[in-house]
């Protein structure tokens, strides 16, 4: 086989290759000076930096919580909608290589026997030939298309990054609106012992003629409210432990968690200068990447108005005896080189890059909005967190009230000067205003969690292959 003849034809081609089509360039995407919505004490959320070094682990490690921590860890082993991602981001990876394996010849070795005669001499034929195929990248197709397959694995790490993400961050709300349900339930057992309570004594001042049986029946009807909310909370739990269950692999039936408190500190979330968050959060990420991926496709689209070239040599031997077979008189080789391209196609090709063109504008469309949505995000739970905490300080002091009320209640009914429905009636009201400081604790943990996801967590655009 005659490679030199190959090399000399494909060296010239080369040296003239160029990629056709736009080179990508990040476009611009409305980012703010500051976050609105943080407080005049801005001292209090720090910012950091999506490219720093510091280790930040875990970001769930912010609150501090064995069980939570225990729970999170088992999202990236056991979640199948994080599997799924992890498939898809093997497949990326795969069509990429695929991809580049077309930058490169094709070899193909062929071996053969045939024996046959005329009259009568009989012969046996032996070829033994190997093949070299390559279609030189000179206008840049195959670089572009691997240009966006490498976009296209970048996508998928990013989404995968976003689908991990998304699932912890929906396990740390779950997890904290079934300690809320925790907290709850032992607020109404206390209420539904304190309605019994009540049942119990007006029951007595029926028989002792000083209550009514309107009395009672509205004691009863008190009583029979707060059971319903109580089992109603039952069920509210059972459902966020079966959800925790789904995200971390298990049946419902095999996780258990223990009941306790909700935890009565909300931690300050570090939050990233506005133009990081393009960088942190991998949703846009992948938008960004997207249209990359698009960009790409345009110059494969304008490459097919050139002509392609295919360069392909044949050497071997050929003859009988096999002994004999690579004798140098037994020797056959071939070189060539063939152009095509397509003359007309009634503006098939025009249409074809002005489709790709329209999908790129409709990604940078997308990846703008991506952006807006999520600095959306990040104004919304920072406003929630701001008045939640504002809120919580108004109802602690609502507690404070209402517990120095039931304290007054109790001394009086102990001076005999009221009778215990008011201390029960007293000690209702804390428990309702304890009820909705347990609301307003839950909501701010839960917007902490969205806040974080909208951040990105611990994500950084570094992390992405290049």
């Amino acid at each position: 086989m005659n490679a030199g003849r190959v090399l000399m034809l494909a060296v010239p081609l080369m040296l003239c290759a160029c990629e056709v089509g736009p080179n990508y360039r990040r476009p611009d995407a409305p980012v703010p000076a500051a976050y609105k919505e943080l407080p005049a004490d801005a001292a209090q959320w720090n910012p950091s930096s999506p490219r720093d070094t510091e280790d930040r682990g875990p970001w769930w490690a912010i609150y501090a919580d064995p069980e939570l921590d225990s729970l999170e860890r088992q999202v990236n082993i056991s979640n199948q909608n994080v599997k799924q991602y992890q498939a898809e981001y093997r497949e990326a990876v795969a069509l990429l290589k695929e991809a580049e394996s077309l930058l490169y010849p094709t070899l193909t070795v062929n071996a053969d026997a045939q024996r046959g005669g005329v009259g009568g001499t009989t012969r046996t034929e032996f070829t033994l030939e190997a093949a070299l195929a390559w279609q030189p990248d000179i206008w840049g197709n195959i670089r572009r298309q691997v240009e966006s397959r490498k976009a296209g694995v970048q996508v998928s790490e990013a989404d995968l990054a976003n689908a991990r993400l998304s699932s912890q961050a929906t396990l740390a709300a779950d997890y904290f609106d079934l300690r809320a349900a925790d907290s709850l339930r032992s607020l109404l057992q206390q209420a539904v012992s304190l309605d019994e309570r009540l049942v119990e004594i007006t029951q007595n001042q029926v028989i002792a003629g000083t209550a009514s049986n309107g009395d009672l029946a509205s004691a009863q009807a008190q009583l029979e409210a707060t059971q319903a909310q109580l089992a109603a909370v039952e069920q509210q739990r059972g459902t966020y432990e079966h959800a925790i269950a789904v995200l971390t692999g298990h049946l419902p039936s095999d996780l258990a968690i223990a009941p306790a408190p909700l935890t009565s500190t909300v931690p300050t979330v570090p939050v990233a200068l506005p133009s990081t968050l393009l960088e942190r959060n991998p949703s846009i990420a992948a938008a960004e990447r997207q249209m990359q991926q698009q960009s790409a496709l345009i110059g494969v689209a304008i490459g097919a108005y050139f002509p392609t070239i295919s360069l392909s040599a044949l050497g071997g031997y050929a003859g009988d005896p096999l002994s004999k077979l690579f004798n140098i008189g037994n020797r056959i080789w071939s070189v060539g080189a063939a152009a095509s391209d397509t003359v007309f196609q009634g503006g098939e090709q025009v249409a074809a890059v002005s489709n790709a063109r329209a999908t790129y504008d409709q990604y940078a469309a997308a990846y703008r909005q991506t952006v807006l949505g999520g600095f959306q995000q990040v104004e919304d739970e920072l406003l929630a967190l701001r008045v939640l905490q504002r809120a919580g300080e108004f109802q602690a002091q609502a507690v404070r009230s209402a517990q120095m009320a039931a304290d007054v209640a109790l001394n009086e009914f102990n001076a005999g000067t009221v009778p215990y429905t008011t201390v029960i009636t007293a000690v209702q009201a804390l428990v309702a205003d304890q009820q909705s400081a347990l609301t307003i604790q839950q909501n701010r943990l839960v917007a902490s969690v969205t806040l974080i996801e909208a951040l990105g967590g611990g994500w950084d655009v570094s992390q992405l292959s290049k």
